[in-house]
């Protein structure tokens, strides 16, 4: 069985077509009819983020932690339990693409840190265009890269167990289990082939993620100072 984990702390507004994408992965016939399973962490959500969830077809775990970390962990132990060999991880303000998980498995590798792409950069009203020409000039989305995003993320379970899980971290937590992966023998590949689609929020769910990174480098335009993806 393969296993999506999707973190989610009041994502109502989002989490509807975040399912849709995925519950399209999961019928790629590339995965020949392997049953997939979807874990959706309620994250101290005090919105309809849970039961939209549910209604599209999710495991739906409700933690009270208020912690990204934790929640990556949570989704993936209850997957674990449930028999699952692989480990997806996205986000709910992101779509998947319907191959993300062949493309995945088809790289052959112990785990699979993927990259990010941004449609709409209209969020950020003024400083759209600035962001968009930052972003397609500083980020890399090609074979080879060395991003880490929690976003597109797959690894084997029993790599993902060797290297002792995601940490109970607020933010990094996605770089903190690669590095144990790195550490503990896995091998790892950087694959720009299994595509997502974020969203470029101002405000995002994490301190220190994406969208912390975006509002950073809006801030480097007016320091002078050269600012990273």
């Amino acid at each position: 069985m393969i296993g999506i984990v999707i973190p989610a702390h009041d994502e109502e507004s989002v989490i509807g077509p975040c399912m849709a994408h995925a519950l399209a992965c999961a019928s790629d016939p590339l995965l020949g009819g392997e049953r997939v399973e979807i874990m959706v962490v309620a994250d101290r959500c005090s919105d309809a983020t849970a039961a939209i969830a549910a209604r599209s077809g999710a495991n739906v775990l409700a933690i009270d932690a208020r912690n990204v970390g934790w929640a990556r962990a949570a989704g993936a132990n209850a997957l674990l339990a449930l028999g699952a060999r692989w480990l997806a991880f996205t986000d709910a303000d992101t779509l998947v693409a319907e191959d993300w998980l062949s493309q995945q498995l088809a790289l052959d590798a112990d785990a699979v840190c993927g990259t990010v792409a941004v449609d709409d950069w209209t969020p950020h009203g003024e400083n759209a265009l600035f962001l968009s020409r930052h972003f397609a000039t500083s980020y890399r989305d090609a074979d080879g890269h060395r991003h880490v995003h929690g976003a597109n993320l797959g690894v084997a379970a029993h790599a993902y167990l060797r290297a002792g899980g995601f940490q109970e971290l607020a933010c990094s937590e996605d770089v903190a289990l690669v590095t144990e992966l790195e550490r503990t023998g896995s091998k790892i590949c950087w694959s720009a082939r299994p595509r997502v689609r974020t969203s470029a929020r101002k405000v995002g769910r994490a301190p220190g993620g994406f969208a912390d990174a975006l509002l950073n480098a809006v801030a480097s335009q007016f320091l002078g100072k050269p600012a990273a993806a």
